[in-house]
Parts: structure tokens; C-alpha cells; sequence
């Protein structure tokens, strides 16, 4: 198995074929457009640049935001300081970046489109702008609605979300995420290099698209973010359930998914770019040792029985209630009276708290955030000090 065809460029096939050609395969990358921009944050945790220091250390213009703010349907607001910095690339940045590094250890890049994958022989066969290709092994990396192998399927509508937004040309140094009251999504507001990337982000068949965009609209409105110039996009993103990430079939006898395709995308935050470079990257590992079918194994071992975990709480922590009000509301109070549970946040944000470590660890510290809350819920000028005070001593370390 030396020749690898790989259907799609973006970061879980980029990486995945740097890795091989690094190991002396023969690799194309076959996508229709190679660089694209994409419709999303495009931030990378703290867990992503500790994994590929690369992504920190490139020359290619990058925002570094260190300050967030959450604000709840009702309201509220809660400004922090994150843990560890989130760094952000506008994704054509970031997709070019990647499949530079690809073409430089020895990836062919084909700007062409697969039509048609046939596993079922001894070679794989590739239909691709009307001209048959072969290859040993084909890995399909070209998101979460292809379907270009028989045993596979394309995510259905409940494994999907819809995004719509705005490419503002303003400059912020802040990451903004707002909830709204019994929605299952959020809207946001990431700063990149020379714009804003806002949007909203919901299940499909939630809302209508004029809901969401009046919503997001309203947002845009409330945080007086100027909008001459701006561009608008929508787009379907991946959101898997529960048991979509638990049964989903990600490898054959000679083909194997990677990144959207593989439903590797954090269902509650919508975070897709770590898990897809990693998984790219244990892909390209399995390969190398001989050892495919360890690859669903360590997927799961590495992150995904933490996303399966995720789905299953996701419907609750946008729609339920704590203490008698929505549990989004009651998080963002909680970040504004409690120190412990601020740093709880802060961890979350930066990817250095996964899911299952993060129930246990709730309710681990809930009588401290419990005392902490009725303390400076009592004495709100001491709330005020006490935030600042944690607020200046984030932004001097």
C-alpha cells in the first residue's frame, strides 16, 4: 500500500498526507477548490497549538485573543481572561497553510473534484473530473454531506447544524459568545487578522433562516459592531448526536474518513479544527505502522468517546434550567461571583478540560462555587473588586 489518494484539502487531509509523504508514500490530494474560506471561528485551542507548535509559529497572519466574554439570553455578561490564549486564522489562511506544508514533503495537489469512489476492487478507482484514477487506499476528508463509498453514509439532518454570518472589515481583540433562551446553538464573534467573523449557529430544522438571521441581526445591532462592507455567508456544519459518534463506520479494508467526514466536531462548542488535525494525524499513524484497524480505537481512546459524551449533555446545557433559571444564564452569573468556577470556564475555553473530567469536577468544587456565589451575591462591591482583582492578575501572567 504506497499510493494514497486523499479526497479533500482542507486540515484532516493536509495533515494526514504531510504525515505520509513524510514516510515515503506516494500521496495526491484531490479537492475542486484546494484553499477556501470557510464559515466558522477558525480558532485553535491551547490542546491544538500544544499538539502542532507550528500553527503558533508560522509566519501566516494570525490573531491571538487572550479575553472573552459570554452573555446570556437574558442578559448578563461575564468578561474573562482565558487560561491559555486562543489563536485564529481566517481558513483560507490556515487551509493554505496546511497544504503547502503537504506539497512540500512530497504531496501531489490536484485542483479537481472526486465524483465517484469504487472500493470494491483490489485497487481503489477514482472518478475525478471525468478521468479514471487508481490507488491503493483513498481517504475521504472532504467533509460531512459526501458520500463516496458504498459503506458509508452522509450525516443526516439531525447530525447537522446551519450557520449563517457576516465577514465584518473591523478590527477587536475579544472573543464574544451570546445564548439565547431555548436555543440550541449560540452566536459569536471571533476577530481575525483584518475582520470579524459573526455568526449564528443552530440545529437544523430548529429555526428558519430568517429567524436566525433576525437573530443574529439583533446581535450585530446590540454589540454596535459596524457593518459597511461586510459579507454575508450561511453554511451546514456538522453536529453529531450522540449515537452518530458512537456507531458511525470511519474505516474499511482499503478507506478510511478523517475529520467532518469521521463526525470529529465537538458538539456543544462546534470546535472542529483540533479534532480534525488529529485525526488526520492518527489516520496517517495507523498507515504508517500497518495497524488500520487500531485507527477507530484510537480515535475513540484519543477524543471521541469525550465528543460522544458531549452530545449526550448538549441538549441540556443550551435548554435546561438550574436554580430556577436557564442554565446558560446561571453560568455566566456564576463567572461574574465565582472564582472557582471562572477558572473552570477559563480551562473549558482553552481545551484543557474535557467533558467527562468536567461533571466530576463540578460538582467537586460546588460548595465552593455554592459559598463564593452567596458571598458576593450579598456584598456585590466586593464581587466587583474581587473580579477585577483576578481580571489584572490574569492579564500580568
Amino acid at each position: 500500500m504506497r499510493d494514497i489518494a486523499i479526497v479533500g484539502g482542507g486540515p484532516a487531509g493536509s495533515l494526514c498526507g504531510e504525515r505520509l509523504a513524510s514516510h515515503g508514500y506516494r500521496v495526491t490530494i484531490f479537492d475542486e477548490r484546494l484553499t477556501w474560506e470557510k464559515p466558522c471561528g477558525g480558532g485553535l485551542t491551547h490542546k491544538a497549538i500544544e499538539a502542532y507548535p507550528f500553527l503558533l509559529d508560522s509566519p501566516h497572519p494570525k490573531k491571538i485573543v487572550r479575553t472573552a466574554e459570554l452573555i446570556s439570553g437574558s442578559g448578563h455578561r461575564a468578561r474573562f481572561e482565558m487560561s491559555h490564549p486562543i489563536v485564529i486564522y481566517a481558513r483560507k489562511v490556515l487551509n493554505g497553510l496546511l497544504l503547502d506544508r503537504a506539497v512540500a514533503a512530497g504531496c501531489a495537489a490536484v485542483r479537481s473534484r472526486v465524483t465517484n469512489v469504487d472500493t470494491s476492487g483490489e485497487q481503489v478507482r477514482l472518478m475525478v473530473g471525468g478521468e479514471e484514477r487508481r490507488s491503493d487506499f483513498v481517504v475521504l476528508a472532504g467533509g460531512a454531506r459526501n458520500q463516496l463509498v458504498p459503506e458509508t453514509t452522509a450525516l443526516g439532518k439531525m447530525d447537522l447544524e446551519v450557520t449563517l454570518g457576516y465577514f465584518v472589515p473591523t478590527e477587536e481583540d475579544m472573543i464574544k459568545v451570546k445564548f439565547l433562551k431555548e436555543f440550541e446553538g449560540y452566536m459569536w464573534s471571533f476577530p481575525r487578522t483584518d475582520h470579524l467573523s459573526v455568526g449564528i449557529c443552530a440545529r437544523m430544522g430548529q429555526r428558519s433562516s430568517q429567524q436566525l438571521r433576525r437573530h443574529l441581526d439583533e446581535f450585530v445591532c446590540e454589540e454596535k459592531i459596524p457593518m459597511e462592507g461586510a459579507h454575508f455567508y450561511s453554511h451546514v456544519l456538522p453536529s453529531p448526536q450522540e449515537q452518530t459518534i458512537r456507531g458511525r463506520r470511519i474505516s474499511g479494508n482499503n478507506w478510511a474518513m478523517a475529520g467532518d467526514a469521521a463526525a470529529c466536531v465537538d458538539p456543544i462548542t462546534g470546535e472542529g479544527l483540533y479534532y480534525a488535525l488529529r485525526s488526520g494525524d492518527l489516520l496517517a499513524q495507523a498507515l504508517i505502522e500497518g495497524q488500520l484497524q487500531a485507527y477507530p480505537e484510537r480515535l475513540r481512546a484519543a477524543f471521541s468517546a469525550d465528543l460522544e459524551f458531549a452530545a449526550s449533555i448538549a441538549r441540556k446545557i443550551f435548554r435546561g434550567t438550574f436554580l430556577g433559571g436557564a442554565i446558560t444564564t446561571r453560568m455566566v452569573q456564576l463567572l461574574n461571583y465565582s472564582p472557582a468556577f471562572r477558572e473552570l470556564i477559563r480551562d473549558v475555553f482553552s481545551g484543557t478540560q474535557d467533558y467527562r473530567g468536567l461533571k466530576r469536577r463540578v460538582w467537586d468544587q460546588f460548595g465552593t462555587t455554592a459559598l463564593e456565589f452567596v458571598r458576593s451575591f450579598l456584598n456585590p462591591l466586593r464581587a466587583v473588586r474581587a473580579s477585577g482583582a483576578a481580571s489584572r492578575r490574569e492579564s500580568s501572567s
